[in-house]
């Protein structure tokens, strides 16, 4: 972990996208009360390894690598740790679907099966309803996951995958797997996390020409450096092994694991990114460090961003729901790629209205506050505590408390 007075030339060779006027000082920050959280976690055996990064006022003011990337050969974990993204793969692909609507490509209200022709999904009376490519952005299209259903909900009855299992699987034929069930609700008249970033992401394939990948790369990581993200592993040996929740200590994922999630349950091939035949999932199908994830971060920060125009971006940060979406929970809208928050005191979190979060069911967790001009990233290879367990939230209060020191 860095004092909080190193060296600024140490921020701008990890981040390289914002500049840093040498006039002023590094703000301080209370490095402490995020160590207790960590170590405590690691305590409890909650989490099995863990890199946290925290920005404030646009310095890097707390990075920390704890616990181990791989238990069972006790491989401590590096900063430069590659963790299988999972959602965090979203706000990617939400930022280069934004470009191409600037570019002139799709527009907000182009309907999916423009582009898709055989992507109909129906109502439960049979009814095709069109579908915005709005709607797939912000969770309004009708669609859902089958990790929220329980074993006998639609999509696992039609062997829908979420993006993060069945390796080898076609877009193709998992968008024919979608378009067989009935849509849950009319599009644009509701709110329902759900597949929508994969449908998005062979809408943004067929209207470019190009894969996912090389959409995501030309106009995000590739500008931006992010050097390590990208919807395949090269350097297998830096990828932290998985986990999911367990009693007393996480398990290592198994090949094909089944973890409980509220009333529903996810499944995870962590194989799959190594398999060049599956599909690139565009909500789940990337992989990256955290210093990568906070070089996006900062591009979202910027008062004059690179890969799209400071208009686009103020439009990706709005809540396009409204706070009845319940995205993250009362007080939460969702914008274009993540949760806004609407109403701080709904929500009864410390973060200002106007930030921005969300998270990845590998285990992780990011927010962006531009009130408070804080943002963190904290990414865990364990399941689902370093994503919606108390993991996060204590992350999150540790954050506050040490900023108010200041």
């Amino acid at each position: 972990m860095l004092n909080p007075t190193f060296s600024r030339a140490l921020v701008l060779g990890a981040f390289c996208t914002f500049h840093i006027a040498s006039a002023v000082a590094a703000p301080t920050f209370e490095t402490a009360k995020v160590d207790t959280v960590i170590d405590q976690a690691m305590a409890d055996q909650r989490i099995v390894g863990t890199v946290v990064l925290v920005v404030k006022d646009g310095e890097l003011v707390y990075q920390r690598a704890a616990g181990l990337a791989d238990r069972e050969q006790n491989i401590a974990m590096q900063e430069d740790a590659i963790f299988r993204y999972a959602s965090l793969t979203k706000p990617l692909v939400s930022a280069a679907a934004m470009r191409m609507v600037e570019e002139g490509t799709i527009t907000l209200d182009d309907t999916v099966d423009r582009w898709l022709p055989a992507f109909k999904p129906q109502m439960v009376d049979g009814t095709v309803v069109p579908i915005t490519l709005k709607q797939l952005m912000t969770h309004t299209a009708g669609l859902r996951y089958g990790f929220l259903e329980g074993q006998d909900g639609p999509y696992k009855q039609a062997n829908v995958s979420d993006g993060m299992n069945q390796p080898g699987l076609s877009l193709e034929e998992n968008l024919q797997r979608i378009a067989s069930v009935p849509l849950s609700y009319q599009p644009g008249s509701s709110w329902g996390y759900s597949m929508s970033l994969d449908v998005l992401g062979g809408v943004l394939s067929a209207a470019s020409g190009k894969s996912l990948p090389e959409v995501v790369e030309l106009y995000v990581t590739k500008p931006l450096k992010m050097q390590d993200t990208a919807f395949s592993i090269t350097d297998k040996a830096r990828l932290a092994v998985p986990y999911q929740d367990g009693k007393p200590a996480p398990v290592k994922m198994a090949a094909n694991a089944i973890v409980p999630i509220g009333a529903g349950a996810a499944q995870f091939s962590p194989e799959r990114i190594f398999d060049a035949n599956s599909y690139a999932s565009g909500g789940a199908g990337m992989a990256g460090t955290a210093h990568d994830f906070m070089k996006f971060l900062m591009e979202v920060r910027s008062a004059q961003p690179s890969i799209v125009t400071a208009e686009t971006l103020t439009q990706m940060k709005a809540d396009q729901t409204g706070p009845q979406a319940n995205a993250r929970g009362p007080g939460w809208g969702f914008g274009y790629g993540w949760a806004v928050l609407a109403d701080s005191e709904l929500a009864k979190t410390p973060q200002a209205n106007g930030t921005i979060q969300w998270g990845g069911a590998y285990g992780h967790s990011w927010f962006f506050d531009p009130v408070n001009d804080v943002a963190v990233i904290a990414l865990t290879n364990t399941a689902f505590e370093g994503m919606s367990g108390a993991f996060p939230r204590d992350i999150r209060n540790a954050v506050y408390e040490a900023l108010a020191k200041n």
